[in-house]
């Protein structure tokens, strides 16, 4: 396991984290403090979970798993999953911060900043497929196929 797998897969166990304790905060707040949880608040704790942790997770496993770039692969650029990997850690990061603070500032700034978040995380995860794509093929699976065997 290389350094960029690990990094995507340890980004996504802090994300978990996160998620937790945003999670454990709402539930506090809920039950003891009789304070529901507001729509921002919940896009927060789902975002740290759902982008941040599962899919990092899935990302940095996908990259350790999937074949090796061919030799002849010119689409394939560890730069450009280096790059997804910074941008969608940085729009998750910022998009989880600023839906938490977003119920305390109601300015068009705060709200730009969630929406511009939320589409760096488009961005980078269409960067990452995009890079990856060349990878998702048969490795010898497809001439046993061709002979007939299942899966």
């Amino acid at each position: 396991m290389y350094s960029l797998v690990r990094r995507y897969i340890k980004t996504a166990i802090a994300f978990l984290f996160v998620g937790l304790a945003i999670g454990g905060w709402m539930m506090v707040r809920r039950e003891l403090l009789l304070r529901p949880p507001t729509a921002f608040e919940v896009s927060a704790h789902t975002h740290a979970i759902a982008v941040g942790f599962v899919m990092m997770m899935i990302l940095g496993v996908a990259l350790w798993m999937f074949p090796r770039p061919d030799k002849e692969d010119t689409r394939y650029r560890a730069s450009h999953v280096e790059a997804a990997y910074w941008i969608l850690t940085v729009s998750t990061s910022v998009r989880i911060l600023a839906e938490l603070v977003r119920p305390h500032f109601l300015s068009l700034g705060i709200r730009w900043i969630v929406v511009l978040s939320s589409l760096g995380q488009i961005v980078g995860l269409a960067i990452f497929f995009n890079a990856m794509w060349s990878r998702i093929r048969p490795v010898g699976s497809h001439r046993r196929e061709a002979k007939g065997e299942r899966f």
